[in-house]
């Protein structure tokens, strides 16, 4: 399975300590060796870096450790390759323009007998990921004539991951640049740190930071994970059909579907 890599924040805030943390996973304490990308938000715009090399060995990877892009809306993706062949096309994540708006998507699963019907928004790649979020945007397209918030169509962006649900394996992050949309088939977790801010030691790497030393006061970032980045920080782990909506690092909206 691959892993998922999210951040929500209420300030542009830099995601190259958790990132340190995942790209080992790629190949080095994880087996996930398939390509990797993480796409941060910049107001409207959206930096987008993708290889379809091992994070563990990727140059580009180590450019991002290297360069603290500040973002409020980060969401990030190391593959274990189940379907679609290993390239650059099938990198996760994927990113499509709707209603003027960079609208961004990874997942982590599989989903079995997947074919939905070809509509606007149709897949680069050969993978069931990038199909599913082009049948997503596609049923959120065609709820309205213009455009309007993934807040707004919440009902309908649940009932969808449900039903893919239903196929497999579905755990995503899916972002339109205001929030950030998280949903649990069978494995996530989040951490929200806030005042007072503590130290925190990497899982996958001998690497501490001080957040109480980069952060002011009024700071609030969750990160989202497959698993826990940290082994000195206590994360929440999501129930299976779990869903949460954040913005500003803060939960806005939650539910558990059956």
């Amino acid at each position: 399975m691959c892993e998922l890599l999210g951040m929500s924040a209420n300030v542009p805030t830099d995601i190259v300590f958790s990132f340190t943390g995942l790209m080992q996973r790629g190949g080095c304490t994880g087996p996930h060796r398939d390509g990797w990308g993480i796409g941060f938000y910049e107001g409207r715009g959206l930096r987008l870096f993708q290889d379809p090399r091992a994070s563990s060995e990727s140059e580009v990877a180590q450019l991002v450790q290297r360069y603290p892009i500040k973002s409020e809306v980060v969401i990030g993706h190391i593959r274990q390759a189940n379907v679609g062949k290993v390239c650059l096309a099938n990198t996760h994540p994927f990113v499509r323009e709707m209603w003027g708006r960079n609208w961004c998507f990874a997942h982590n699963g599989q989903l079995a007998n997947f074919n939905p019907e070809p509509s606007f928004y149709c897949p680069v790649g050969d993978t069931d990921s990038e199909a599913a979020f082009c049948d997503l945007l596609n049923r959120l397209r065609s709820q309205c004539t213009g455009p309007t918030s993934l807040e707004t169509l919440l009902p309908v962006l649940v009932e969808a991951c449900v039903e893919y649900r239903r196929l497999g394996v579905f755990n995503c992050l899916l972002s339109d640049g205001d929030v950030l949309f998280s949903f649990c088939s069978t494995k996530l977790a989040h951490i929200t740190r806030r005042a007072p801010f503590g130290p925190a030691h990497l899982r996958d790497a001998d690497l501490q930071v001080d957040f109480q030393a980069e952060t002011t006061p009024d700071d609030v970032v969750t990160v989202l994970a497959t698993e826990a980045l940290t082994d000195n920080e206590r994360w929440q782990v999501y129930q299976p059909g779990e869903w949460r909506l954040w913005r500003g690092g803060e939960c806005i909206a939650q539910g558990l579907s059956a």
